[in-house]
């Protein structure tokens, strides 16, 4: 039989019992949540930062991110961040050079996936006569009536500078009156008035104020890029990266990626 007295000891039992479990979840859920290291280029930038944070509030991981072109040699390039030993968890990239970053042996096998496709975009400056595009020949009058032309330094760039203009037969025309934006999106320099077209992924040209975006590149000379994510080797908290790549490909979150001027490659 249970006495009055042995009653309240086990009471006080339960209660210092029942403090210490709630106390020692308090303190192990800091240590289940992680820190993820995001490397990302400009791309699929503005669906990553309207999905991070359900995320966060999912998981109560965190998200670190660093931005900067799938490739080249600027500081900020993603390529060279990883050769100079900047710490990464996911990779969001170019897919052909997240390829070639595997095929280095730098990502986790198995580790890749498509996230979006992405198309290249012109803009001008808000304000400033639009441009009719609408078919090829519509499309080559107005690059060789523009003053000034400027691309980005990363994939759409790369191919309107090697491939673009030579398929239209104006790369001569072209070359003397274009440069290539390091680091910086092409719509900035558009909205300052240092150039009077600007070419870069729909994605990266809508998020920017000052610019009016005339709509994708003609079909014949369109280019499209899929942007993919990928676990570097060696990462510190390989789960947590498994996780934050679910999430960005996620079925229900198909129409935020789409909202940013991608196509969702799990929503085709």
């Amino acid at each position: 039989m249970t006495t009055p007295r042995r009653r309240t000891t086990l009471s006080r039992f339960a209660v210092r019992l029942a403090a210490g479990l709630v106390a020692g979840l308090v303190l192990a859920a800091p240590a289940r949540a992680a820190e993820v290291r995001v490397m990302i280029s400009g791309g699929f930038t503005a669906a990553y930062q309207a999905l991070v944070p359900g995320f966060e509030a999912r998981t109560g991981n965190k998200v670190e991110t660093a931005y900067g072109p799938s490739m080249g040699t600027a500081p900020e390039a993603i390529p060279v961040r990883l050769a100079r030993g900047e710490p990464a968890d996911v990779l969001i990239m170019v897919g052909y050079a997240l390829d070639g970053l595997d095929k280095e042996g730098k990502i986790a096998p198995g580790s890749k996936v498509a996230l979006a496709d992405s198309r290249i975009g012109l803009a001008v400056k808000a304000g400033a006569p639009v441009p009719d595009i609408h078919d090829l020949d519509h499309f080559k009058k107005a690059l060789l009536a523009a003053t000034s032309i400027a691309y980005s330094d990363s994939a759409s760039g790369v191919y309107i500078e090697k491939e673009m203009y030579r398929k239209l037969g104006l790369h001569d025309e072209l070359a003397g009156k274009s440069r290539m934006i390091v680091a910086e999106r092409v719509g900035n320099v558009v909205a300052r008035g240092d150039a009077e077209f600007g070419f870069q992924q729909l994605s990266e040209l809508k998020p920017v104020k000052g610019i009016t975006i005339v709509g994708p590149v003609p079909a014949e000379v369109q280019q499209v890029t899929v942007f993919s994510a990928g676990i570097p080797k060696g990462t510190a908290h390989p789960e947590a990266a498994k996780a934050l790549i679910a999430w960005l490909s996620a079925p229900e979150n198909a129409a935020t990626v789409a909202a940013t001027g991608l196509d969702p490659i799990k929503a085709r």
